[in-house]
């Protein structure tokens, strides 16, 4: 016989898995200090990765203007300037990638949270009904036996 209660909770842990399962399961497998920083660390390769091919696609584009600078003084500032530049857009992405880790690791620990105390909900529901066959089960012996 189905129990509907018991189907209604696990048709809303299964709906919660499918909507919430790729923003939820992936940062719980970590402590928040470790999945902040391996994102920070990722977003660091990928910002100095796109950073360099833009420096590389300026390069090729005024190349010639490079080639034909006398002046060694103004090489030097605009790799001064490229450098400041790269240090202070990588330390605005990574502090933007600081606090939007942060949040979902936080959204993702409220969504644990609900998840496990589903299925806790589940689990003991299992535990009353098998408790309740054990003591029918317990009840007919005891009937049988006391009709002898």
């Amino acid at each position: 016989m189905l129990n509907e209660d018991k189907l209604k909770l696990m048709t809303s842990i299964a709906m919660f898995e499918k909507r919430e399962g790729k923003a939820v399961f992936p940062a719980s497998c970590y402590f928040k200090s470790d999945y902040i920083s391996s994102r920070m660390l990722r977003s660091f390769f990928y910002y100095s990765f796109c950073y360099l091919l833009c420096l590389l696609i300026w390069i090729l584009y005024s190349m010639d203007w490079l080639l034909n600078a006398s002046n060694l003084d103004e090489v030097i500032g605009m790799a001064v300037r490229a450098f400041l530049l790269y240090a202070g857009g990588l330390a605005a992405y990574l502090a933007v990638t600081f606090f939007v880790y942060r949040k979902r690791y936080e959204y993702a620990r409220r969504g644990m949270k609900v998840y496990v105390a589903k299925l806790k909900r589940l689990e003991k529901r299992y535990e009353f009904q098998s408790r309740s066959k054990e003591l029918t089960k317990e009840g007919i012996r005891h009937d049988d036996v006391s009709r002898t």
